[in-house]
């Protein structure tokens, strides 16, 4: 079995090696992406904003409409639109909470 000193020196040795490798392999990697970039006529921008083909905050930049609530518990006050998991305080007849349009 190596000694602690000798398994340092073979981690040095190697972490060199990993280095070198990287070094040698970025240098490939970004030359290709530069002729994919000047291929497709691609900028940075377009790299960083896009995601799987549709253009950035095409969904997320719509801002969600919140409904107007349909049901109100007198006790608390909290309200409900009448949309996702209903709350408890509903119960079985929901009907006694519906706030009356006006």
């Amino acid at each position: 079995m190596p000694s602690y000193k000798e398994l340092i020196a073979q981690k040095k040795a190697l972490e060199a090696q990993l280095d070198e490798a990287r070094a040698s392999e970025v240098a490939g990697v970004i030359e290709r992406i530069q002729t994919w970039m000047a291929e497709y006529d691609l900028t940075i921008d377009d790299i960083t904003k896009r995601r799987r083909g549709r253009p950035a905050g095409s969904a997320a930049a719509k801002p969600k409409s919140e409904l107007p609530p349909k049901y109100r518990d007198p006790k608390t006050g909290k309200t409900w639109s009448g949309r996702g998991r209903a709350p408890a305080w509903l119960g079985k007849n929901p009907n006694r909470f519906l706030i009356p349009e006006e």
